[in-house]
Parts: C-alpha cells; sequence; structure tokens
C-alpha cells in the first residue's frame, strides 16, 4: 500500500506517519526501487497499534522504546514489562473516567430532579 492509501485506512496524515517512521515509533517502512514506501501487512499492523495505543493516550517514549527491543529481537522481559505498564496506567485511567463518569451521571440526576418538567 502506498503511504496515502496507509493514511486514507488508519485515519493518519501522511506527515505523521513519516513522523512515526522517523522517530522510531513504527519501524522502517520497505521501500519500492523507486524508493517509495510500501507498506506491507507487517507494517500496517505497526501502524495500527501505535494509533490504538497513541488514541489511548499512551505515550510516545515507551513505544519508541518498544518497537526498537522488538526490531533488535532481544529485551523479551522488558518488552512484557513496557506493555504491563502502560495497561497498569490505562486501567488507573478508566478508573478515573469510572469515578468521573459517576459524579457527572449524580449532578445529572439533580438537575433534572430541580429543573421544571417540559411538558
Amino acid at each position: 500500500m502506498t503511504i496515502s492509501e496507509v493514511s486514507q485506512k488508519y485515519g493518519i496524515t501522511t506527515d505523521t506517519l513519516r513522523y512515526y517512521e522517523r522517530i522510531g515509533l513504527i519501524p522502517p517502512v520497505p521501500r519500492r526501487k523507486n524508493g517509495i514506501r510500501d507498506y506491507d501487512e507487517k507494517a500496517c499492523n505497526w501502524v495500527s497499534l501505535v494509533k490504538c495505543m497513541r488514541s489511548a493516550g499512551v505515550q510516545i517514549e515507551p513505544l519508541i522504546e518498544y518497537v526498537a527491543l522488538v526490531q533488535a529481537d532481544k529485551g523479551m522481559e522488558r518488552r512484557k514489562n513496557i506493555l504491563l505498564e502502560q495497561r497498569a496506567k490505562l486501567l488507573a485511567q478508566a478508573e478515573q473516567l469510572r469515578t468521573t463518569i459517576e459524579l457527572l451521571n449524580y449532578k445529572i440526576e439533580h438537575y433534572e430532579e430541580w429543573l421544571p418538567k417540559n411538558k
């Protein structure tokens, strides 16, 4: 797939895809003989993973470290720990969101009691 096709498929700009590759957030993308990026299934899987993680708020630095370790085919224990650390952070964020939603629901219920009913 071309970078434009990947951009459309994942809703990420071509500039962002180039940036992700440049900083090591995704491994180097295979290129055609003319130098054009040619995203294969493996490259697309990395884009999908990074998009998912970034959408959830995972920081760039641990993802870059994870990608580097995978590329070097080493640090299996560290890779697992990176994923465990990020999961723990996301679970804490999810709990905070649940608490906030409960508070909002409580407030909304009180407004519904206080405001006159539309007839």
